[in-house]
């Protein structure tokens, strides 16, 4: 019991400071001066010996198409694989804006679909100036067509994941339910990133490379969300909202006697 008090008491001083965690998680993650370095490292081949090493260490000894573990875990690694493709952060997205624009919120809306559309333009936009080429040690188990460095699926799932598990954050009142959604979002970012080497398409730089641009782009998103909202141009996500009625139209709040 005592263990799960410390584990509570961490995980509520964790969702105590969400704003304050997800900077540590752009800073920790290196943000821009690592993403940086490691760009500049990738141009100069100085990574190539510890990218193949550990990209061999997921593959069985003597058989480079054969992943380690069993065939379940092959179908595991291209299914996690798949939350951070384009197919589904585009659903996932759009699901959120869709929420928010039936919550009345149409700025916040806005905000969540330009946070994305940027990060996903900025994603392209640095796969065609590194434009380094896939893994060719390994087959693929998935279907790529655009270059290596960064790790879209990486850098995506970092920057769309944190940016609404602090936005999700934000509607909880209890900091250990903050901190339980702000670790999910983070967990889920870091599978991304690993399937991405499992399933062969990305060097682990890659994947290095995509975390701290993805998580630095969540930071900035976050921090200018909170700008606008204490300056009134965006609508906080614990504002109270207008329910319609059945017929769709808005009922008004309960009197308080």
């Amino acid at each position: 019991m005592a263990a799960i008090s410390r584990v509570r008491a961490l995980l509520a001083w964790f969702g105590k400071h969400e704003l304050g965690s997800l900077l540590a998680i752009g800073s920790i993650s290196l943000g821009t001066w690592v993403f940086v370095e490691v760009a500049d490292e990738v141009g100069e081949g100085s990574t190539q010996g510890l990218d193949e090493r550990l990209l061999l260490a997921l593959r069985t000894p003597g058989d480079v198409s054969d992943p380690i573990g069993p065939r379940w875990l092959e179908e595991v690694g291209r299914d996690v694989t798949a939350f951070g493709g384009t197919a589904g952060l585009s659903l996932l997205t759009i699901a959120v804006v869709g929420h928010l624009l039936l919550a009345r919120k149409p700025r916040a809306a806005a905000f969540v679909g330009a946070s994305v559309t940027s990060a996903l333009l900025l994603s392209l936009g640095l796969k065609h100036v590194f434009h380094r080429p896939r893994p060719d040690l390994v087959p693929h188990l998935s279907y790529v067509v655009s270059s290596s460095f960064p790790s879209g699926h990486s850098m995506l799932s970092a920057a769309v994941y944190l940016t609404l598990g602090a936005l999700l954050a934000r509607l909880q009142a209890n900091f250990v339910l903050k901190a339980y959604v702000l670790l999910w979002a983070l967990f889920l970012a870091f599978l991304i990133g690993v399937s991405r080497v499992y399933v062969g398409v990305h060097w682990p730089s890659d994947v290095l490379g995509g975390w701290a641009a993805g998580a630095t782009w969540a930071a900035l998103c976050w921090l200018l969300a909170r700008r606008l909202q204490r300056r009134g141009e965006v609508e906080s996500p614990t504002t109270a909202t207008t329910a319609p009625n059945a017929e769709g139209e808005a009922e008004a709040p309960p009197a308080r006697g």
